[in-house]
């Protein structure tokens, strides 16, 4: 059974940083494209950054290029998200999620071609 659990989340003042991680089990992550993604209340699901089951390409919300840095750690079977510079803009939880398919060549940036998800963790940024 595929496992996805998010951590990091929290309460910051606007113009700082957190880290998210997020821990996979049940499946050969490695081989698996990984995404974030948010949702603030009243508001549908938007992608946030996406990184190739490789690791090499990585893809971001243009609300976030710049700002937000993801990165796995195949070894530990774990994706983060360096979120810098936060605005309260930012607030949302925040989703982890698999690609449902392996070797993937073009990585989704919607939540159609994701397969399992996260609980969630929630980030509320202060101004």
């Amino acid at each position: 059974q595929v496992q996805l659990v998010e951590s990091g989340g929290g309460l910051v003042q606007a113009g700082g940083s957190l880290r998210l991680s997020c821990a996979a089990s049940g499946r050969t992550f490695s081989t698996y494209a990984m995404g974030w993604f948010r949702q603030a209340p009243g508001k549908e699901r938007e992608f946030v950054a996406a990184i190739s089951w490789s690791g090499p390409s990585t893809y971001y919300a243009d609300s976030v290029k710049g700002r937000f840095t993801i990165s796995r750690d195949n070894a530990k079977n774990t994706v983060y998200l360096q979120m810098n510079s936060l605005k309260p803009e930012d607030t949302a939880v925040y989703y982890c999620a698999t690609a449902s398919e392996d070797f993937t060549v073009v990585v989704a940036t919607t939540p159609f071609g994701y397969e399992y998800w996260g609980q969630g963790t929630q980030v509320t940024v202060s101004s």
